[in-house]
């Protein structure tokens, strides 16, 4: 059963672990010059990568191939095992084998998702071994506009477990999607489509609930200020929010809204507080950043008791929220390989 497992998964298998193998050793091969740069460069580390070429392309492929291989697993891999043998109508020539249902799903399960979970994780701690080095110096403060602190959702996802965890979700769902509609191309499309899904809409409505974060009241100061958003035009112009940085390095800011003595949330802040945003630099002058303007608007921010209530999370709850994150989904993989055995055992006919 597990040659016949083999002889019908290899081709994929060769396809996906080829690519993911030849990444993991290029990664490993290079990593060890990048950490050196990083001990010899100290806090010109992320300024001297602007001037090369090769690591920042690594950093984008490595980011890529991390995003890109749950969803390829599930709808390669697991979608059409199952569906293409139901499909074809080749699993009762299995079946009437002395083989059971739950022994061949079981085989089918146990081969391909250990597979695919096993060359994820290589990948996975090939790339976040590698970019250590950036990630280091990101939350040690060195500043950059390329790379992100490994906590923003666009490079948390692709670092540590959690793309191993969204694989082995994608391979169960795939099966699962496959034991339902009985058809490869349905499947493989469904399983994509909610896989792609799944990846966008978890850092923002599953991830930030994971863990409680960290949550202050902070006053707004010319120091602490970074951005305002402005509506209206010439006169009508007014400030509908304010954003300040969080002190904390690395950190990922969750939410960062305006609020009055009482607590309340403002959408739109009273209009003496245009005052507080700097005027737009006329030519390619630079207007100062700390006018005596803006200087009495935060003085009066601060006694008139606004504040910004900001959430986030601290640069050293990354491994924590990663393995929640990662359990998460391998318990939604093991639901959904109890769904396929109880499929196959009930209304498979």
């Amino acid at each position: 059963m597990i040659w016949l497992t083999w002889r019908q998964f290899r081709v994929q298998f060769l396809v996906v672990a080829s690519v993911i193998l030849a990444a993991a050793i290029f990664f490993a091969v290079t990593g060890p010059n990048l950490l050196d740069d990083y001990h010899r460069l100290t806090d010109k580390f992320i300024s001297n990568l602007a001037f090369e070429r090769l690591n920042p392309l690594l950093y984008i492929i490595g980011q890529v191939l991390l995003y890109a291989v749950p969803p390829v697993i599930g709808a390669f891999w697991g979608a059409p095992m199952i569906a293409r043998e139901l499909e074809t109508g080749t699993h009762w020539l299995v079946w009437s084998q002395s083989i059971s249902r739950r022994r061949w799903l079981a085989t089918k399960l146990g081969v391909t998702g250990l597979t695919a979970i096993g060359i994820t994780g290589l990948l996975s701690l090939a790339v976040t071994w590698w970019a250590d080095p950036i990630d280091d110096a990101i939350n040690a403060g060195q500043d950059s506009n390329t790379y992100l602190p490994r906590m923003f959702p666009s490079t948390f996802s692709a670092r540590g477990l959690v793309p191993v965890g969204y694989a082995a979700f994608a391979f169960a769902l795939g099966v699962a999607v496959g034991l339902v509609v009985r058809r490869t191309l349905v499947a493989l499309a469904v399983t994509l489509a909610v896989v792609i899904l799944v990846q966008i809409l978890t850092p923002h409505f599953i991830r930030p609930h994971l863990l409680t974060p960290t949550d202050k009241y902070v006053v707004a100061t010319a120091d602490n200020i970074r951005g305002f958003g402005i509506s209206g035009d010439g006169p009508n112009q007014h400030v509908k929010e304010m954003e300040v940085t969080t002190g904390a390095i690395g950190a990922w800011k969750l939410s960062d809204n305006t609020v009055d003595k009482s607590g309340k949330a403002l959408s739109t802040l009273p209009d003496w507080t245009m005052a507080c945003a700097p005027a737009p630099p006329p030519g390619l002058k630079q207007q100062p950043t700390n006018t005596p303007d803006e200087a009495a608007c935060f003085q009066r921010l601060a006694d008139e008791g606004y504040r910004q209530h900001v959430r986030y999370f601290t640069a050293d709850t990354f491994w924590d929220l990663q393995w929640r994150e990662f359990g998460l989904f391998m318990l939604a993989a093991f639901a959904l390989v109890g769904f396929s055995f109880w499929r196959i055992r009930r209304d498979l006919s």
